[in-house]
């Protein structure tokens, strides 16, 4: 069974030709944002019970995945499958609404939930989850097809997942691994992987240089939660570098050798000095019971970066980018809402596990 989702769209790539693209896709997008949640209907959600939550969705952009699934599930897996169904048909619909450049730029930038979904379905053979629990928090939106990740969550075994994506690109990246001794390297490399292959096309487009500038501040935060967790695991300096991704923006492999081994107080005094510093200054102590807080803050500083840029540059693929990045942003704050509520948490911690 091929593991293709699409196929790119090949076109010719005049400088005409792509500016009307990016229009027609920037025009398309803008359209999509405005049913996005706004603010205020996080706060409604926020004084809803689980039941009402679920009514409210299902009578948004929501409605055709609940009506498909109420029949099947309810509460809260009834919520969770259908924004990650929608979530998935949304970015499908992105695919397919776009022609040449704009087009292999998403299906590039999508790959991301390609390793979102190898990563669930080996964490959950590695951890006993049922066939069901996995599927349910797939989203199929990548390059591998959601007939073939189906097929990965039915084989029975870590070593049989590995096995079975011979043939797609992933493969190569993490046969040499044993999954149960090193997974957390096993999903830093995935993460190479697809940053590297970003990088490497964004810088081959001519005119992507705030592209490529997005992508490099996305490696900055990702290696910032990284540096977070070393710290707060008390993790070895001389084993950070295997978990850290290179060709940030401003954060370079040397500084974050050096922020990985020095200690907490002077780790902070160089983080201080980045522009990030300022989204998370009031949450960094030295003992973190959770890093969730800081994580999410620089979710949201880079979100809110991509769209400042996206406004002044509609003729790029940016505004799609941070749609994207907004819709994912939406089913988070969804998702941690319903599990909130149902696990009985208030209403206050809840708001601080939001990105608003």
């Amino acid at each position: 069974m091929s593991a293709m989702y699409s196929q790119s769209k090949k076109s010719k790539n005049s400088g005409s030709a792509v500016k009307s693209r990016y229009a027609y896709g920037t025009a398309r997008v803008h359209a999509m944002k405005v049913k996005l949640f706004p603010k205020e209907t996080y706060t409604k959600l926020l004084n809803m019970s689980l039941a009402e939550i679920t009514r409210f969705i299902e009578e948004s952009e929501y409605k055709a995945e609940v009506d498909e699934l109420a029949r099947t599930y309810s509460g809260i897996d009834l919520v969770e499958f259908a924004t990650h169904l929608n979530l998935a048909r949304t970015f499908t619909k992105l695919i397919d609404m776009t022609l040449g450049e704009p087009h292999d730029l998403i299906v590039e930038y999508l790959r991301r939930w390609d390793i979102w979904d190898i990563k669930t379905i080996l964490r959950g053979k590695m951890y006993g989850a049922s066939d069901e629990e996995i599927q349910r928090i797939l989203v199929p939106s990548g390059e591998l097809s959601p007939e073939y990740l189906q097929t990965l969550v039915r084989r029975p075994s870590v070593e049989d997942v590995i096995t079975a994506l011979k043939g797609t690109v992933y493969h190569d990246v993490i046969k040499g691994f044993d999954y149960a001794e090193s997974s957390m390297k096993v999903e830093d490399e995935l993460d190479k992987f697809y940053f590297a292959r970003m990088l490497d096309l964004v810088s081959k487009i001519r005119g992507s240089a705030l592209y490529l500038t997005v992508i490099k501040m996305e490696i900055d935060v990702v290696n910032l939660k990284t540096l977070f967790r070393i710290k707060n695991a008390d993790i070895s300096s001389s084993r950070a570098a295997d978990y850290v991704i290179p060709g940030g923006l401003y954060l370079s492999d040397k500084e974050i050798e050096k922020m990985a081994a020095a200690p907490f107080d002077e780790f902070v005094t160089l983080l201080s000095k980045y522009r990030y510093w300022g989204a998370i200054s009031d949450l960094v102590t030295e003992r973190m019971a959770s890093l969730s807080k800081i994580e999410l803050r620089l979710d949201k500083y880079l979100n809110e970066h991509v769209w400042q840029i996206a406004i002044f540059n509609p003729l790029t693929v940016l505004p799609m980018l941070g749609y994207m990045l907004s819709k994912d942003t939406e089913v988070d704050n969804i998702q941690a809402i319903v599990r909130g509520k149902e696990a009985g948490l208030s209403t206050e911690i809840i708001k601080d596990h939001l990105i608003l």
